[in-house]
């Protein structure tokens, strides 16, 4: 079990080994359900959406070509080229 100091101003400062294990990265959100006597449940906020959301948000916006996963695979990896990323592995 991990204890937490509590700071005057009422905040609490979370250990790395607590934050890796809960999965949260620097900008995540933590989400605190309070649950009867005096407990609460303390879990990483994962973002809420769907496979519908993100056909939406994308919907229009290609030129309605359809490439190959080898296509696409060849266009990532030219893209992380040229963000400076040309050491990674291309599988």
């Amino acid at each position: 079990m991990t204890t937490l100091s509590v700071t005057t101003r009422g905040q609490v400062t979370f250990r790395k080994d607590v934050l890796k294990h809960l999965g949260i990265q620097p900008g995540g959100k933590i989400r605190l359900d309070l649950l009867p006597d005096g407990k609460a449940e303390l879990k990483a906020d994962q973002p809420k959406g769907s496979w519908d959301d993100l056909r939406n948000f994308l919907a229009g916006k290609g030129n309605g070509a359809r490439l190959t996963i080898e296509e696409i695979n060849e266009a990532i990896a030219e893209a992380g080229a040229a963000a400076g990323m040309a050491g990674m592995k291309k599988e």
